[in-house]
């Protein structure tokens, strides 16, 4: 027998006899041979509330194609789409409707009616206990007898009739249409994967998180802007500054003050105070297309606000670098390296004229030194990040749901990079005097990352871990960032000759299949199909660039979600879609509004692309899930023949 009594003692008081045992084999065997779940990855949403919410409302286009599919010509295109943005949102589209259809239970009949098949159909490959745990407690037991009840039943139309009918006639229409098309969202995507950068650049990263929280199967493998949000959670002041430059720079205010609540009075109060004369014109924020317009007064005082933080950013970097010698990041302690009479700054050797030079805050003697008031300001700041409860709280849910790298179904997943030597081989890190590569490197940042925000863990430890959040932000061998440098300095103030930022070898490489093999075998991914997945660099679809690389060995799905890289990429997002036939790429144009989806219907046009397709469908059987379940299953039967011979007894009732 393979398990030991004891713990099949322990599995009998679950399993108390024969029957309940053999029945949980019966019903696990039977679950292998269902249809492997839709797994979606996207990464790099950077603040795009509206459309990540858009696009996991619409599986990617799937709920359209399975309308498609269902109703074919039997209804208008125009209801289709009507009934795919009542899917998408239903609190919103129902008002709409309620305010124009002149026979709204006529409307509200067909409508539960098409709502129920296209449930059924998203629901057909899931086993009835799963849906089950999908349902919305009032509505579980009608919607379960619907799905599994047809029309086309004589003995049965009536009563789907008499239950539709009453469902309208006792009001709750309303709320069963916004029940079930929330049950059709949550069985349209299985399980989400998220790679990295929740954070910056759009206006809604805690509208995201928002939505994130009310997901029970989803999973982050942490981007550089998610570590530096993490970061000023955890109490680096560094990193508080470095969130609020950004903030301001994208401007995306609504996060930091509506979403988390923090106080940006005393910011203001101080930038005023100290640049009320300089008209900061390298710190004009971005206006990104779509952003509502500010006016001259708003522009003014947030570029001054901006100049504020970005200067206190580069002081404490330098700081940082200083306490590090180890990080050979000297080079970055860039107030440093400014001729302030002569107004240059000495970059690799070459001396560069700066576009201005007023730092009435900074003393050329000790250029990294905060002035009394500039700590005084970090230390609200520093109370305002640490004491927001929601920023708490989401900072914890990425915590809890997330992690460095994720092995799942043959696929490896990370936000960005795995650092390599020039040769293509694992490059050694060290932290904290000892040194790592590939699968152990992520493993001691996760374990610092979290000794971070452990009470429990040594003081040296979690000093260090704080400083460590800058390092994984822009440090040179962080496998979030891997570049020679941040040039934030150089693109305020030097020429762009300044502003190249060497990526690291990974990058040359990733066309590599030798390479990427070594990278999977290095994380102990198995199997004849396995691929890495990430984002981080934006792919520039526009100029012909694949996000399949290496003969379909990596996939790169930063397509560019945040308005500030459509330019760039000329997209807006990918989605790569792992169901059980294989991998689809959709490819997402720009989306217009959540006004637009509503009232015109207008949904994000996507390009399907068939990445990988499976010789045979893939089962739960096929899937890392299936694995656990024939390890489940096989200590049920050891269960079994403990019971039938007598090695343990039955608890019968």
């Amino acid at each position: 027998m393979s398990t030991n009594v004891h713990y099949l003692n322990l599995l009998s008081k679950s399993f108390p006899t024969i029957a309940s045992a053999a029945t949980e084999v019966i019903n696990l065997e039977a679950i292998l041979n269902l249809p492997k779940g839709t797994e979606h990855f996207l990464a790099d949403l950077h603040g795009e509330h509206e459309a990540f919410i858009h696009v996991i409302r619409n599986a990617s286009g799937n709920i359209k194609r399975k309308v498609n599919d269902i109703f074919g010509n039997t209804i208008r295109d125009t209801e289709k789409r009507e009934l795919c943005t009542l899917i998408y949102y239903p609190e919103q589209k129902l008002k709409l409707i309620k305010e124009s259809e002149e026979d709204l239970e006529d409307w509200y009949r067909i409508t539960i009616h098409q709502l129920v098949r296209v449930c059924r159909e998203m629901s057909s490959k899931y086993t009835r206990s799963k849906v089950r745990k999908t349902l919305p407690p009032e509505f579980s037991y009608i919607i379960e007898e619907l799905l599994h009840e047809h029309t086309d039943d004589q003995n049965k139309a009536a009563y789907v009739a008499v239950v539709v009918d009453t469902i309208i006639s006792t009001g709750r229409a309303d709320a069963f249409i916004i029940a079930i098309s929330n049950v059709i969202h949550r069985l349209a995507i299985d399980h989400l994967h998220i790679l990295g950068d929740i954070y910056d650049r759009g206006p809604g990263a805690h509208i995201i998180l928002d939505t994130l929280c009310q997901y029970k199967s989803w999973d982050i493998q942490w981007g550089n802007h998610d570590m530096l949000w993490m970061g000023a959670a955890a109490g680096s002041d560094v990193c508080i500054a470095s969130v609020l430059r950004l903030s301001m720079r994208y401007p995306n205010l609504p996060t930091i003050e509506e979403g988390y609540g923090i106080n940006l009075l005393p910011l203001a109060t101080f930038a005023l105070e100290v640049y009320g004369n300089d008209p900061c014109t390298e710190f004009l924020p971005k206006q990104l297309k779509g952003a509502e317009p500010m006016d001259e007064k708003s522009l003014e005082l947030m570029s001054k606000m901006h100049k504020a933080m970005a200067v206190i950013q580069f002081k404490l970097e330098s700081t940082t670098f200083r306490r590090h010698p180890e990080w050979h990041m000297d080079d970055r302690c860039m107030l440093e390296r400014i001729d302030y009479d002569a107004h240059t700054c000495e970059i690799d050797g070459k001396i560069h004229e700066m576009s201005s030079c007023n730092f009435p805050t900074v003393d050329p003697a000790n250029p990294s030194q905060l002035t009394p008031a500039e700590a005084e300001l970090m230390q609200k700041l520093h109370k305002s990040f640490v004491g927001s409860e929601k920023l708490q709280r989401h900072i914890h849910t990425i915590l809890n749901h997330g992690s460095m790298y994720l092995v799942s179904n043959q696929n490896l997943l990370y936000h960005a990079s795995v650092p390599l030597c020039e040769d293509g081989t694992l490059k050694q890190v060290e932290i904290m005097g000892k040194k790592y590569e590939g699968r152990q490197l992520m493993d001691q940042i996760e374990h610092m990352v979290r000794a971070a925000y452990d009470a429990d863990s040594p003081q040296r430890l979690r000093d260090y871990a704080l400083d460590y959040f800058l390092y994984l932000w822009l440090g040179k061998d962080s496998p979030l960032f891997d570049k020679a440098r941040m040039t934030t300095f150089e693109r305020y103030f030097l020429d762009k000759s300044t502003f190249h930022e060497e990526k690291g070898h990974y990058f040359k490489y990733r066309d590599s299949v030798e390479v990427c093999e070594r990278i999977l075998d290095a994380f102990g991914v198995k199997g004849n199909s396995r691929h890495i997945i990430n984002g981080h660099v934006p792919v520039h679809a526009s100029d012909g660039e694949s996000p399949i690389k290496a003969g379909g060995r990596m996939m790169v799905i930063d397509g560019g979600f945040s308005q500030a890289y459509h330019k760039e990429t000329g997209i807006a997002g990918y989605t790569l879609v792992y169901h059980s036939r294989g991998f689809q790429l959709v490819q997402h144009e720009p989306f217009t509004s959540t006004q637009d989806a509503i009232i015109r219907g207008t949904d994000i046009k996507s390009t399907i692309q068939i990445v990988e397709m499976s010789s045979h469908r893939m089962l739960v059987n096929d899937t890392d899930k299936g694995e656990e379940l024939r390890t489940q299953i096989s200590e049920l039967k050891d269960l079994l023949h403990a019971y039938r011979h007598g090695i343990i007894k039955e608890h019968q009732k």
